[in-house]
């Protein structure tokens, strides 16, 4: 498997985005549970430092927090519609990235055929 930069980046992006949509399904599945703090996966300002540094985007690890946003009264804090957009820009994030991998696979194909 080819390891240049930015195909080492497209897949801890990938991977990152897959573990949000993981975390927001638990996030909406606890939305009713007392106590219960949303969670936040972070990794792009890691990937981005990472990159603009020179260093390789494989050692950059998706992080998981717990909100600090207010609760309500039963101590929970998920908030429906912020889970729904952060779904909505997940997946819209997931596919730009599947489509970058695919485009530059589909070049690096049309290069070892030979432009055919």
């Amino acid at each position: 498997m080819l390891e240049d930069v930015t195909s080492s980046a497209v897949r801890v992006a990938l991977k990152g985005l897959s573990q949000r949509q993981r975390v927001i399904a638990d996030n909406i599945a606890n939305i009713e549970t007392p106590g219960f703090l949303a969670g936040r996966v972070q990794f792009e300002d890691a990937l981005r430092t990472a990159v603009d540094g020179g260093a390789s985007p494989r050692e950059v690890a998706p992080s998981i927090a717990r909100s600090l946003e207010p609760t309500r009264e039963n101590g929970n804090n998920v908030n429906l519609d912020h889970e729904t957009l952060s779904h909505m820009d997940t997946v819209l994030r997931y596919q730009t990235m599947l489509k970058a991998l695919d485009s530059k696979y589909n070049l690096l194909r049309s290069v070892i055929k030979g432009g055919a």
